[in-house]
């Protein structure tokens, strides 16, 4: 057969193949993608945007078989920005789904959108936990964590390992952070401790100083979360009010992230937070991730980064559930709520029938290794539901975690 004959038959055969595909697949998977990329916490939608696009890198920007479209677009951490660019994203973009988003109050916005207009929003960071208990609709699926999630083992935890009875609280002043601390002083109480103070420090305050020089003294700890450009700063603030070697620092969640931690300074050191995530996990395919986000961006991965570049993973999951059909967005969806990944970079994750998933929560303590600052695990709770150990149907009776609930009785 000649050259020219063999590659006529090879278009022949190409064109036979082309015709028989259906249309959908021979299009882009569309994604739209929302995060806050100026605005109150911009490092963190960069390292949303860094964790997914890592994961769609090393798989040839394709998902079963069909090459992914990723639009990006930021909302300025500005809730009514982040609805009119979920109507771009549908209107005119015509997505097949809507990921991202940091902050509770933006995401709280957007889920009633995606409801309405009928479209998969996953939610990999936005840990508000009405997101999936009292306010959870049809098409939102999480694959990060409620703010109280952590808290709740913690509370136990710090209550019989470290034998505190009475501590304080200092918070930012918003919902995440009601949240961190309502879970934590529930099950601290109720496994004997006491909390004795809730201060609350407004979101937009970085200088926490006068707020530090209110902590109360007889206290045994100090339970913090500071989040946003107070993060940084908290650390040495606390040990420059003196605090340091009086009180120990205990944190809820993100207070020593990753995110923030390299460049906090040796004031860190000691520090206990709760969390689904520690870049300093003790297995191989944690490090060998590491290792290759650090070559790849030039610094540790928080876990910004991972709860996004396992989202993408659990995309793709489901998109080779439904044979790569994500048009289907009912098949899609409910593949989207039946992804199990028992060996996620940050331990098994399936979700429950709320919507969120059941995964570790790890116990870390700053520790410096080999120059640098990480979260080494010191404890592992197996499979923690965002209900912790309380029947669902009774746990959504309850309030929710707000700034006066649950009430301080023992300040």
């Amino acid at each position: 057969m000649s050259r020219r004959t063999l590659a006529a038959v090879l278009v022949v055969l190409v064109l036979a193949f082309a015709a028989g595909e259906p249309t959908w697949a021979q299009k882009p998977i569309k994604i739209g993608f929302m995060v806050g990329l100026t605005g109150l916490a911009p490092q963190v939608g960069k390292d949303m945007v860094d964790g997914f696009k890592m994961y769609l890198d090393e798989h040839g920007n394709q998902m079963a078989g069909r090459k992914v479209e990723l639009i990006v677009e930021d909302n300025q951490g500005r809730p009514e920005v982040a609805v009119n660019k979920l109507r771009k994203f549908v209107e005119s973009d015509n997505v097949d789904m809507v990921v991202g988003e940091a902050f509770a109050h933006i995401a709280l916005a957007l889920a009633p959108k995606a409801n309405d207009y009928q479209i998969p929003y996953v939610i990999p960071v936005a840990a508000s936990d009405d997101l999936t208990q009292r306010q959870r609709v049809k098409w939102a699926v999480r694959t990060g964590w409620t703010s109280s999630q952590p808290s709740h083992p913690f509370g136990e935890w710090v209550a019989k390992n470290l034998k505190y009875k009475r501590v304080a609280t200092i918070a930012a002043d918003y919902a995440f952070g009601w949240e961190v601390v309502g879970g934590f002083q529930r099950t601290f109480e109720e496994s004997g401790g006491q909390v004795v103070q809730k201060l609350w420090v407004p979101l937009n305050v970085a200088d926490w100083a006068p707020y530090l020089s209110q902590i109360r003294r007889d206290a045994d700890a100090v339970f913090a979360l500071a989040v946003a450009a107070a993060q940084l700063r908290f650390p040495k603030q606390y040990e420059d009010a003196g605090l340091k070697g009086r009180l120990p620092l205990i944190g809820g969640a993100v207070t020593f992230d990753e995110s923030a931690l390299p460049r906090m300074g040796d004031e860190a050191i000691g520090g206990i937070s709760p969390l689904m995530y520690s870049a300093a996990l003790d297995t191989l395919a944690m490090r060998e991730w590491v290792k290759v986000y650090k070559a790849k961006f030039g610094k540790v991965p928080s876990y910004y980064s991972e709860t996004c570049y396992t989202t993408a993973r659990w995309i793709e999951t489901a998109a080779k559930a439904v044979g790569g059909k994500v048009e289907d967005r009912e098949a899609f969806l409910t593949a989207l709520k039946k992804v199990e990944l028992p060996d996620a970079l940050r331990g098994p994750i399936k979700l429950d029938a709320y919507g969120n998933p059941l995964q570790n929560i790890y116990i870390r303590k700053v520790e410096k290794k080999n120059g640098e600052l990480q979260n080494t695990v010191v404890f592992t709770y197996p499979a923690v539901s965002q209900f912790w150990k309380w029947n669902p149907e009774e746990y959504l009776k309850q309030p929710a975690y707000t700034r006066d609930y649950p009430p301080c009785k023992y300040c």
